[in-house]
């Protein structure tokens, strides 16, 4: 059900095959370990925390939340007395959005029955947080585009991104902002990386990158293309149904097969985002004179 991997001295990756190939990370020093989000269920975080506390033989001291969402941040309750840090929205949106979520999670499913949300107790909003694990340095820095609270945390001596959801395969910006997904891809390809750990998805490793970065900026530009189309015409959803995620340069076999739907709620945000609510798609033109 999880996989794991370790992709550094003392740094080991963890993906879900639960959902939407989602990633967390950990940092493992002599005597504690920094986590790096937590898993889609509980199940796969409380294996994440039995691989690190029964099998490294080290206490999660620290937990960082690359941003709200409940696949990166529900499993927080998981790891009792661990210490959780994260951008100051974050905090204040899984107090709001986070439990209300919740609450609807739970009355679908049993699954989520004993998770509780957690808030961070340690928050910053703009500059760096440097933690030092054995002989490892974190920088965590913002890194806003996929949402307003998205951080990054780079592992200095191993040129290593945890990048949380500013790098995925098909960039989602439904809770972020277009401009800032370019601007953090950009600085992220100016970091002068060996590794970058996604969200979700498979690493991206050195020779990997620049393509990245370009396919990924190239995806945005054509979104945008797409929603400025759709924008000077009568009925904009008609030109955004038409478009599809393979005709904006990526296959909709991405992200556990979720990239076409990901790539409809991307034009749907854009041009609320651009242009304000869609129309709706069909205007009975007779009944309006006759109004």
């Amino acid at each position: 059900m999880l996989q794991k991997e370790r992709i550094a001295d003392n740094v080991f990756s963890f993906q879900s095959d639960v959902y939407a190939q989602v990633n967390a990370g950990a940092v493992i020093g002599p005597n504690w370990a920094v986590l790096i989000d937590t898993l889609a269920t509980p199940e796969e975080s409380l294996a994440v925390r039995d691989f690190i506390e029964q099998e490294l033989s080290v206490p999660v001291r620290y937990i960082v939340n690359t941003h709200s969402h409940a696949d990166h941040a529900w499993g927080n309750c998981f790891f009792p007395g661990s210490t959780i840090i994260a951008h100051q929205l974050c905090r204040e949106l899984l107090d709001t959005k986070g439990r209300a979520g919740l609450e609807e999670t739970r009355r679908a499913s049993q699954v989520f029955r004993n998770v509780k949300i957690v808030l961070p107790q340690i928050t910053f909003d703009e500059g760096e947080i440097n933690l030092k694990v054995g002989k490892k340095t974190l920088t965590l820095f913002p890194l806003p585009g996929h949402s307003m609270d998205n951080l990054a945390v780079l592992v200095e001596e191993d040129r290593m991104l945890f990048a949380g959801d500013a790098a995925m395969p098909l960039p989602y910006i439904v809770d972020g902002d277009l401009e800032d997904m370019t601007a953090s891809l950009k600085r992220i390809g100016r970091l002068g990386l060996e590794n970058i750990i996604q969200g979700h998805g498979d690493i991206v490793l050195r020779g990997e990158i620049d393509n990245f970065i370009k396919d990924n900026l190239a995806y945005l530009s054509s979104i945008r293309k797409v929603v400025r189309r759709a924008a000077r015409r009568k009925y904009p959803q008609e030109v955004l149904d038409e478009s599809t995620v393979e005709s904006c340069g990526k296959s909709r076999v991405l992200i556990g097969g979720l990239a076409s739907e990901l790539h409809r709620r991307n034009l749907r945000a854009l041009y609320r985002q651009m242009f304000g609510e869609l129309p709706d798609l069909f205007i009975d033109d007779e009944d309006d004179e006759e109004e």
